[in-house]
């Protein structure tokens, strides 16, 4: 008889395994690699995910649960005027790649570019993170044209979406680059003109 599914593994995988896919890309590790760093067997990785896209799928619903936990709290402080918060959030945001010397990208763009053509289950799964994200930025977008402090003939939806996409592009460039510049020049160029 089959032994039940352990949640304290399921849950090793998925951090262990996040940190594995994020270092080295989705397509540049295995699942032999991520269960090696979680320490079980690798047949038992298929006993709590049907593949390695349904992992990756994963992953980015942990990923984007963990920023929401660490700095989504900054979107919502209402003491704090709206469009200072957007700032704050990509501020923050900027200092977790800066611990790795902006030499791991996001885990957003990072797979959205490796799977979004070959895995659909991934494409939805990045598809829901982009859109909660977006989702987020819009609301302190329209407190913010409530209060007059940003023009209210904007679209807030469409407003948060470009944001979004020239964050992941900063970060890929710093990526690249190895440097903050890319970071830095969204904060102080990107973020007050698209926010002006």
């Amino acid at each position: 008889m089959p032994r039940p599914p352990n949640p304290e593994v399921r849950s090793r995988l998925l951090s262990t395994g996040r940190q594995v896919v994020h270092e080295r890309g989705f397509n540049g590790c295995g699942v032999q690699d991520i269960t090696a760093a979680a320490g079980i067997p690798k047949g038992s990785f298929y006993n709590y995910f049907g593949s390695k896209e349904a992992f990756a799928a994963e992953i980015l619903g942990e990923y984007w649960s963990s920023i929401e936990t660490r700095h989504g709290p900054l979107l919502y402080d209402a003491r704090i005027k709206p469009l200072e918060r957007i700032a704050r959030f990509f501020h923050a945001v900027s200092e977790d790649h800066a611990q790795h010397d902006f030499t791991l990208g996001c885990l957003i763009g990072n797979l959205s570019l490796e799977l979004s053509n070959v895995s659909e289950e991934s494409r939805l799964r990045l598809r829901s993170v982009l859109e909660q994200w977006e989702h987020s930025m819009a609301s302190c977008i329209r407190e913010a044209q409530v209060r007059n402090e940003l023009a209210s003939d904007g679209d807030a939806d469409e407003i948060a979406a470009v944001l979004i996409e020239a964050w992941e592009g900063a970060v890929m460039r710093s990526k690249v680059e190895r440097n903050r510049h890319a970071c830095d020049r969204f904060e102080s160029v990107t973020l007050p003109r698209l926010l002006s």
